[in-house]
């Protein structure tokens, strides 16, 4: 039981917030200066051909 009480309590302390640091991490990540961009071109990019299909040279850059 002794492994238990410890994988607990580890658990309940530094895995939270090892965690909560991840997390934040990745807030400031997304939110970065200069990311605006390359959002905006990664949610973009599925309509990129709506139009018409890409060309053969473009499909082989992939």
């Amino acid at each position: 039981m002794e492994t238990y009480s410890f994988l607990r309590a580890v658990a309940d302390s530094w895995v939270v917030l090892a965690l909560t640091l991840f997390f934040v991490g990745m807030i400031l990540f997304v939110f970065r200066p200069g990311s605006r961009a390359l959002q905006k071109e990664a949610a973009e990019s599925i309509f990129r051909h709506e139009s018409r299909p890409a060309e053969a040279e473009q499909k082989e850059d992939r």
